[in-house]
This record gives C-alpha cells, sequence and structure tokens, in this order.
C-alpha cells in the first residue's frame, strides 16, 4: 500500500504556497505545526496573522492592476466586514494593513471607540455601517457622528431609518442605500430581505434625502448572498446594480461611490481554483463600461470582504483519541473535539474544509470516518471537497496521530457561541497566535487557555 504522501502527491499539486511536508510532518505557513503541537497540546485553534494583511494587500493589488489596465479613474477602498471574526489581533492586523471596517451589529461601535484608544482607527476611516438596525446601533451611530467621526455611512436598510438620524445626528453626515438584490432563481424567496427594493430607490432620494439639510448620499450598496462567481446570475445583478446607480447619479450628483460588498472565495480544498485577478477586471469593466453608456462618472468602489479576509489564516488542530471499528467497513477515528461546536459550519452548512494529517506522511493510508465527542449523531466529518470518503495515515491504535482542519479562520468562534454553554459542554479550545518578528522568525504566544468548567458553572448559575 502506498504512503500517505503519495496519496495527495497524486491527487493535487504538491506542495502547496501555504503548504509542505518536513520530516514527515506538515508545515503550515513554514510553521512547523508539530512543535505548536508538542508546545501547547490539543485540541487547538491556531490564527497565522501574517495571512491576514497578505489577502488585504493581494486584494489591493487586484484592483490596482485592473485600474491600470481600463484606465479607471474612481478610487478603490478595501473594508473588513468584522462579523466574519471579531478578536481583536484579527481587527488590529486588519486595520495595520490599511483596512476599514464594516459593520453589522450594535456592539460593534464599542469595539469601533476601542479601536480608536488605540490609535489603530482613526477619525477619518470608514465605518460602513450595515444591517437592520435596533435603536442603541442608531444611537451608537449618532454618537459617532457628533464625535466627529468624519466617514461613518449608515447604510439604509429601510425607508424609515434615515428619520433616527436626523434627529440624533448634530452635524451633516453622509449615508448609503442598499439594494434588494434578487437571490438565485433556486433560493426559497425571490428577493433578499436586506435592503430597500430597487422601485423606492430613486423616491427614497427624493422626497427623505435630498430635501433633508444634514443627509449626504454618497454610496449605494450591493450584495450577493452566493459571493462573486463568473455566473450569469453574478453578472445579471452587477448590471441592474451598477443601472441603478447611474440613474440616481444623474438627480443626486453627490453620489459618488459603489460599495460591492463581499464574496472572494476562500480555498476549501487543495485542488481549488479560482482567478481572483480575471473577476476583478471583468468587475471593473462592466463597471466602466455601464457608466460610459450611460454618460456617467465611474464611481469609487468599496468592498467588504470578510472570509477572505480572516478565513485562511485559520487552522483547528486536533488528536486522535482513539479507533473505533463499527462493522466491517466503517472504522471511526475519534477526535479531542467537537464538530458542532468547533466547527460549527461543518454541521450546519455541510461546509468542506481542508483536511490533512499533520503526522504520519510516510505511512500507508486507509479510509475512515471522524467522529467528535458530543453524542449528537451529526457531530462527524466523513467526506472531502474533492471526494466523497476521508484517507488518513493508517497507524496502530495506540500511535500519536494529529489531524488539522485548515482555512477555519472565519465565522467559526462566533457561531459556536465561543466561551459559551457548548453542545455537551464540550469546552472552547485553547487558541494560540502565530506571527513573525521582525527578522522574520516565526513565533507564537497563547491568546486563551481551553474554557474551564468554573466559566460554564458561572454562565449556568452554579456559581457567583
Amino acid at each position: 500500500m502506498k504512503s500517505y504522501i503519495d496519496l495527495i502527491e497524486q491527487t493535487f499539486y504538491w506542495p502547496q504556497k501555504e503548504f509542505n511536508v518536513e520530516n514527515n510532518a506538515l508545515k503550515f505557513h513554514d510553521v512547523p505545526l508539530m512543535d505548536i503541537i508538542k508546545k501547547y497540546g490539543t485540541p487547538l485553534k491556531l490564527t497565522y496573522l501574517p495571512k491576514i494583511s497578505e489577502n488585504i494587500n493581494n486584494a489591493r493589488s487586484f484592483f490596482a492592476k485592473a485600474f491600470e489596465k481600463h484606465n479607471y479613474k474612481g478610487k478603490y477602498t478595501y473594508c473588513y466586514c468584522t462579523k466574519s471574526s471579531h478578536f481583536s489581533f484579527v481587527m488590529e492586523e486588519a486595520l495595520k494593513a490599511g483596512a476599514h471596517i464594516e459593520t453589522s451589529s450594535s456592539f460593534d461601535i464599542p469595539i469601533v471607540r476601542k479601536l480608536h484608544e488605540k490609535g489603530l482607527l482613526s477619525k477619518q476611516h470608514f465605518v460602513v455601517c450595515n444591517g437592520f438596525k435596533r435603536p442603541l446601533y442608531k444611537k451608537y451611530i449618532n454618537e459617532l457622528i457628533n464625535d466627529g467621526f468624519e466617514n461613518v455611512v449608515p447604510v439604509l436598510d429601510n425607508l424609515n431609518e434615515l428619520e433616527a438620524y436626523e434627529e440624533g445626528a448634530n452635524k451633516p453626515f453622509k449615508v448609503g442605500i442598499r439594494i434588494a438584490s434578487d437571490e438565485e432563481p433556486n433560493f426559497e424567496f425571490y428577493t433578499s430581505r436586506l435592503g430597500i427594493r430597487y422601485n423606492d430607490v430613486v423616491s427614497l432620494y427624493n422626497e427623505k434625502i435630498a430635501p433633508s439639510k444634514k443627509a449626504t448620499l454618497k454610496m449605494l450598496h450591493f450584495f450577493i448572498n452566493t459571493g462573486i462567481k463568473d455566473t450569469a446570475y453574478y453578472w445579471s445583478e452587477l448590471s441592474k446594480f451598477v443601472d441603478m446607480y447611474c440613474e440616481l447619479k444623474k438627480v443626486c450628483p453627490e453620489l459618488d461611490t459603489i460599495d460591492i460588498g463581499g464574496g472572494f472565495p476562500i480555498k476549501t480544498s487543495l485542488g481549488f481554483e479560482y482567478d481572483y485577478q480575471y473577476m476583478v477586471d471583468q468587475i471593473v469593466e462592466n463597471i466602466q463600461w455601464i457608466c460610459e453608456k450611460n454618460n456617467v462618472e465611474v464611481p469609487h468602489i468599496f468592498t467588504e470582504f470578510g472570509s477572505y479576509t480572516v478565513g485562511e489564516s485559520g487552522a483547528t488542530i486536533y488528536s486522535i483519541l482513539g479507533q473505533k471499528l463499527q462493522n466491517d467497513k466503517e472504522l471511526w477515528y475519534m477526535i479531542d473535539g467537537s464538530f458542532i461546536t468547533h466547527l460549527p459550519d461543518v454541521w450546519g452548512l455541510n461546509q468542506k474544509f481542508i483536511l490533512m494529517a499533520i503526522n504520519n506522511w510516510e505511512e500507508p493510508f486507509h479510509k475512515v470516518k471522524m467522529g467528535g465527542l458530543t453524542c449528537d449523531s451529526m457531530d462527524y466529518y466523513n467526506s472531502e471537497a474533492h471526494s466523497f470518503e476521508v484517507f488518513l495515515p493508517k497507524v496502530e491504535p495506540k500511535t500519536p496521530q494529529y489531524i488539522g482542519f485548515f482555512h477555519t479562520g472565519a465565522y467559526q468562534e462566533s457561531l459556536g457561541g465561543y466561551g459559551g454553554i457548548q453542545h455537551c459542554l464540550i469546552p472552547a479550545p485553547k487558541h494560540v497566535l502565530i506571527n513573525k518578528d521582525k527578522e522574520g522568525n516565526i513565533t507564537s504566544e497563547l491568546f486563551a487557555d481551553e474554557q474551564e468548567s468554573e466559566s460554564m458553572l458561572k454562565l449556568l448559575g452554579y456559581s457567583k
């Protein structure tokens, strides 16, 4: 039987930019993962911070090249979609790389305040405020405006939202309008619940924004739930949106920006292929062509990349606690954690991440199923994005085997209720931050230890 490394080399182009094998063990961005395991143990989450700034700079480069190619006269602004991961180390790394902020909750605004106190976010940074807003969210937005944050942009999500800023803001402010895009034909409803329908946009401007002595419409906002894909659906929705921008621009000269939302995919398989530069070229070319056809100046372009910013920085690492042969064909590798609680997208969305062995790459491989610790029958992982099966090294039951799920940095902690009560009271794992110092040496530090029982007892009311 061939070895595990033979399987990987025959199935994919190998090694890859972020993965390679040395001394029979996997390295992630040249980080020797066995050294991290020996130092911190498992289960653990890790975040490789330089990947965040790398992706931000990559996106800027894609748009800069497209602007130059098409002689596009607008500017590009990269916003980080905070809901993907609110951790301080993520926000700080994104801001250090020059990103701006897109928010979706009232609790985002105190984070903005903290980042400002640290000197990482200035009053000139763009803070694009999305979502259907509760009163506290609107109150916090008004306070930012009144405190001199010059580029706070509440994006109107319904026809009555503007009144809150008219009443609460004591100085002029910018607003955006979110367009309610049509969903894909196979979706359960036709039009997004978020945003304002196309037929109401011009009347909203004429009846409420244009007469205002405080509000200026600066941005039209667009988001496609399925992401930026080279499909007829995406190009049709983008074209319809830019047509609306052109129509509105003719009656609102102050409008000069479009926000095309997020949607860059991340690598969830070793066989992943996506031409980012081609897609950006096509987006810029389409926007420019429609504007020229309508004799309208091209807009500045904002994006709000979330998963693309932080997803590929993350990894989740487990030990195999034991093996269970449940019938003649089904061998289970039981991990020291839970897919439901640690990687909830696996359970909720059938999301696939890159799964690889950390050690024993020169051992033979066999087909296995992965089982989590909870009592839920859905706490398992049995197929990869490129295959309906999972293959891992074949080792003796008492031989240590470690496995890693990669590019897990977006959404998993927040969806799993980080630091709260988990299914079967499975604790949140350790979290390790990995960085590089000024000399390029790899460093690591423990951000948070594994959740302790006392924190759960307090939440459950057993201790005060």
